[in-house]
This record gives C-alpha cells, structure tokens and sequence, in this order.
C-alpha cells in the first residue's frame, strides 16, 4: 500500500511545472579541456498546472510553458507528445485551429469524439489572436493535405489537453500581412504591428546583425563597448540638437548628435578601440524618412589612417551580412566625391544602374542655339545630359511634364527633352536648331538608340548636375514602374566616397563657411597648409559609405592637434572655441592620431531587408512629424511640473504672437 501510495505521489510530482534557471555553480569538463557550466534546475511548488512536455534546458523554447515554438515541427516530430504557445491565427470549419507565433504556424487538429466534447467547445469558442497553450501528440497529414507552402504542412497537432491564457477582443486590424492597413493605424496599435511575420522577420535580423558585429569589433579585433553620455551640452555647427531643461536657471542639457566628441575623448584616455551602439537625438522636424531618435554603431579607433578604418569596416559587413542575403565581397569600389557628382550628379550614387550624366558643351558649341552657347560662355557653365533608355518607348507625355516640372520647381531651371523614334529620328524642339552633323555627334556623344531619351540641361556645374543627378532617379522609378528592370532589388552595391570638399559655403552666407562633415575632419596631408590661405580649397580625409544609392555611414580621420583645431574653430567657422574647451584641452594634452566612423543601423536594416521605410526596422518608431501615436507622445506638462525648471510656456495666438504663460 506504501509503495503504491509513493508511486503515485512520485506521477504527480513529477508532472508538477518546472522551471530551470542557470547557475554557474556546477562545472563540467570537457576531454579537450575546456571548462563548461552546468546548468542546474530549481524545482517550483508554487503552482498546480500540469504538463507532460518538459522544455528544453536551450533554445527559443527553454526555461517557458512551451516544449517547441509553432514554425519547428516537421515529419520527424511524428508521435511526439508536445505543447505549443501562441495566438489563435484563425479557425476553420470547427476541425481545426491555427496557431502562430514569432516562428510560424501549425495546425492543431480540434479532437471531434465525444469524450473530448469539452475540449472541442473552448477550441471552437476561441476568438482571432486569443493567446492559449496547447499540448497533443504531433501525427502526420492525411495524403493529399499536405500544405507545402507551409513549413509546418506536412504535419498537425492532435490537441489533448488546452489552457486559455487570454481571451482577444475584436482587434482594429486582421495580424495578417496581407492585409492592408494605413501606417498611422499601425503606429497607433505598435503592439499589434509587431505581431505579423514581417515585423518579426525585421526584428530578429536586426538583433542577429548586431550580435555578429558585437562579435567581430570585441572578439576579433579587440574593441571595448563603453557607454556615453546622453545629457550633453550643445555642439557647434550640425543638426538641430533637442534641449533638456535642468533645474538651474536658464541652463540646458542637450541630447548628443552623435557621440563624436566623447569618442576623441576615449582616445585621448587610451581607451584605444573604442565601439557603441549609440542613440543618437536629431531634432530635424519633418524631414522624409527620418527619425529624431535612432541608432548608429559607432567606432574609433587610435593609431590610424583611413585605409584601416575602411578595411575595418568591409571585414564588419562581411562578417555580419545575413547568410541569405548573398556573399559580401570586399574591397568595396572606391571613388572620389569629384568622380561621383561629374558621373552621377549625387555624392551618393546608386551603382546598380548606369544612365551616367554626359558632357555635351562641346557638341552645343559650334551650334547656333543661343541660349545653350550663352551658358557655356559663362564661367563654370555647362551642358550635361542622361540618357533614359526606352524612355521615349515608356514615358507618357505626363511623364515628361512632370520631370520638366521637377526641374523647374527643384532647381529653377528649364529642360530640354529629345525622344529618339524607331526610326532614328528625332522628336524634339531643339531638332530644327541642329546640322545633320551635329545631330550625328549627339547621338553618338550619347550612345542613344532608338526609343531612348536624352534630358538636357545647360547651367552652372554645380547646379546641373544636381538636377540630373535627381531626375536620373526619378527616371530609373518611372522606367521600374512600367516594369522595366532597372536596379536588381536583390542586388547590394556598396561605394565608398572619399575626398570631400572640407568646407562648403553656407547656404544663406555664401562668403561663409560651415563644415561638410563636422569640425573635428582632419584636412588630407597635402592640403594642411590650404587651411591657413585657401580654406574653401581643403580636401577632407572624410569618407561616406553608400549602398545602393544610400548614405548608410560617415566617418574620417580627426584632428588630433589642438592649435589646428583651434585655427578651424575660431577662424575658418567662426565659432566659439569656448564650447569645445574641453575637448581643445585634451588635444593639447597628449592625443593620439585618431579616427572613425558611423553606421546608420536603422537605415542599413532597411535596404537589408527591403523595407520602404526605416520605420519597419524599428520597435517603436516616431511619426513623419516625430510623434509617436500609440502613447500620443510629445504631451503637455503643468505649470506647476515647469516651475521647478524656471520654464513658461509661450502659447501661441490667433494673430500669430504669443502669450507669456504664468
């Protein structure tokens, strides 16, 4: 009678929920040597569920309520008793449900013998995204309901046992991809958003990128993760920076741009490799496809020059890039931000497609086409052209409307159009202002061929190519949605961008200048000494990465001697040295040669994963405006929170004045 009372005590016992938590107080060894920790299991009382599967002790399924995630089951699992978590997808005809999690879905085969009357009833019962935890046994479909464009289709869980978690209420949108929601609807419900495979897939990836590239900076080559500031004080020059008020009077913090500043400070301290994934702030209102929060892998390194940083960073992709998207080769193809405005018109060309921009002065020269031959003749004047190829085939008339529109609302400037027919001839305004020889040079200047378009404009360079530099997008958009391919959507070309201008006019003060990359850019070697005559001619040992038409990093070598920095500072950008003593300071106090880079995570994990936006590579994104619409923040703050900050808040008025708040 003992012995079966202790049998039985030992089944209950033994169906009692577990839950395993690692300790490293067991240690096992390995035949080669190595030492591993064992993990041990810390057995529960608190609870009187039952279950038959236990977890794995590793895995996406360890240490939880499940023994396999919903997408993992196959044929081989036939006869296994399991138990799955997730959401009700959907049910069908009363025999079965679907259920879903992050990995995918199963079928789970709703029992109809009337012993399991009470189990078919709550399944049957179920509403859309309930979330449950089934267990059954795993068995084979029958022949001919197989689904194969399911992963899981060969197989279906006969349920034996059901706990409801959580019963769903009528949700504002279907969790299916194929349904179409408005992007506001999905930022409102994020929570929701997140659940369909699509956001899952973007997620995951972007968790393993990250991982892998941790990996390669802190295992293979050495670097240290630190962690930088986030209240910060204003930098000169740059984006527009967030403020943060602080209880003294009339002080702020501000959010960093980038923590540029705090990584020269890590060499100085010879911290030597230093790495971050950063949050950085921008406050640049509503610009397309930004975000005014988001993440950079942020790298600097002492004792180096822009070769190293850049065979740095191609060993990081290489390393890093998802096996299924296809292999990384390296080296990178280079060129210099001359070469990539006189071919592409744009300092971040998309090297898939072709359509370069052409020089046609010479050919217009000898021409009697007056308001071409008076731009030539002024100084920095040119003719420049792209070659659409079928454009004339595919382009509507409203096509081309819209891309002289464009030109002329863009730019300010007029466009000329020349379609080349089947025949060879030419349809265009300009025809009858061309010789037969001049229309001869054109074409072959051109290379165009019948069905093709030339645009031309004529203007100084630095406006010209610009504008075809833009159109030349626009073209290669148009031509794709006629479905003609232009850019491989699978294809990934990076570029790397070097020998930037080191200053750049002000756009309101021409006879001023501001930096092209920010302050601290060191000048290339041979143009140091342009710095104290010939400012505006400076080459910058500045370098951007671009991927298919992208910028999706920046970075240089710095200035590492503080009475350059000083010279740049309070002469060139006439700024305020004062506040950047600090960092003046540490220069004169023993800094290495130093430089760096950053990568836009957000916007590399879009073109990863194809993403229209960067909004679909980020948890909780803000809005066009940098709202963020499910907790309706910015929000408002009392009079009597602000006082302690010395801050009132200036309403504004119907007239369009203000209101000092009390």
């Amino acid at each position: 009678m003992a012995t079966r009372g202790s049998l039985v005590l030992r089944r209950v016992l033994s169906g009692l929920r577990t839950h395993n938590v690692c300790y490293r107080s067991s240690v096992s060894t390995l035949s080669q040597g190595r030492l591993l920790w064992k993990p041990q299991v810390r057995h529960l009382s608190c609870s009187s569920r039952l279950y038959k599967s236990e977890s794995p002790t590793t895995g996406p399924s360890s240490l939880c309520f499940r023994s396999h995630t919903c997408g993992e089951l196959r044929s081989e699992h036939v006869g296994e008793e399991v138990t799955l978590c997730g959401w009700v997808q959907y049910l069908r005809q009363d025999l079965f449900v679907i259920l879903r999690d992050f990995s995918g879905l199963t079928q789970v085969l709703i029992p109809q013998e009337e012993s399991a009357h009470h189990l078919k009833a709550m399944l049957c019962d179920l509403t859309a995204e309930s979330v449950i935890k089934v267990t059954g046994t795993v068995r084979r479909r029958p022949a001919g309901q197989e689904n194969k464009g399911m992963p899981t289709g060969e197989i279906e869980v006969l349920a034996e046992n059901m706990e409801v978690f959580n019963v769903c209420r009528t949700l504002p949108f279907e969790i299916k991809d194929f349904v179409k929601k408005s992007e506001a609807l999905r930022m409102q419900h994020r929570y929701l958003d997140l659940r369909s495979s699509r956001m899952q897939k973007n997620l995951r990836l972007r968790s393993q990128l990250v991982m892998k590239m941790r990996e390669y900076l802190c295992n293979i080559h050495g670097f240290v993760d630190v962690e930088t500031p986030t209240l910060f004080k204003r930098t000169p020059g740059g984006a527009k920076e967030f403020v943060v008020p602080s209880r003294e009077p009339g002080r702020f913090y501000s959010l960093p741009q980038s923590p540029q500043q705090f990584k020269q400070l890590l060499m100085v301290a010879g911290i030597d490799r230093y790495f971050q994934m950063a949050r950085c702030y921008r406050d640049e209102g509503s610009k397309p496809d930004r975000q005014p929060e988001f993440t950079q892998v942020d790298i600097e390194m002492s004792f180096v020059d822009q070769a190293g940083i850049m065979s740095l960073v191609e060993g990081l992709l290489q390393y890093s890039w998802p096996a299924e998207k296809g292999p990384v080769k390296v080296p990178f193809q280079t060129m210099t931000y001359e070469e990539a405005m006189r071919d592409y018109g744009v300092d971040k060309p998309d090297t898939r497609f072709g359509m370069k921009l052409i020089d046609l002065s010479e050919v217009f020269l000898s021409t009697e086409i007056e308001y071409l031959t008076s731009v030539i003749s002024q100084p920095g004047g040119s003719i420049q052209a792209i070659c659409v190829p079928s454009g004339a085939k595919h382009f509507t008339q409203k096509d081309l409307d819209q891309l002289k529109q464009a030109a002329k609302t863009q730019f300010g400037q007029e466009l000329s159009m020349v379609l080349v027919r089947a025949d060879g001839t030419l349809k265009s305004p300009v025809k009858k202002l061309l010789s037969a020889s001049a229309t001869d040079d054109l074409l072959k200047k051109t290379g165009a061929k019948p069905g093709d378009l030339l645009l031309i404009a004529a203007a100084s360079l630095h406006t010209v190519r610009p504008l075809l530099g833009n159109l030349r997008s626009q073209c290669a958009e148009l031509l794709e949605s006629r479905c003609v391919s232009v850019r491989d959507p699978s294809a990934f070309h990076f570029l790397w961008v070097v020998d930037f201008p080191l200053f750049l006019p002000k756009e309101d003060e021409p006879e001023q200048l501001e930096s092209a990359h920010h302050p601290f850019t060191a000048p290339l070697t041979e143009d140091t000494q342009l710095l104290y005559t010939e400012p505006h001619k400076v080459r910058g040992q500045h370098y951007d990465l671009v991927l298919n038409g992208c910028e999706i990093g920046g970075g240089s070598i710095r200035i590492h001697k503080s009475s350059e920095q000083l010279h740049v500072l309070k002469n060139i950008l006439k700024e305020d040295p004062s506040l950047l003593s600090h960092l003046l300071e540490a220069l004169d106090s023993g800094a290495p040669p130093h430089g760096g880079i950053a990568l836009g995570l957000d916007r590399l994990v879009s073109i990863m994963v194809g993403a229209p936006s960067i909004r679909d590579v980020i948890a909780f994104p803000k809005s066009f405006r940098g709202h963020d619409l499910m907790s309706r923040a910015p929000d408002f703050v009392s009079e009597e929170a602000l006082k302690s900050y010395h801050i009132s808040v200036k309403w504004p008025t119907e007239g369009g004045g203000g209101e000092q708040g009390k």
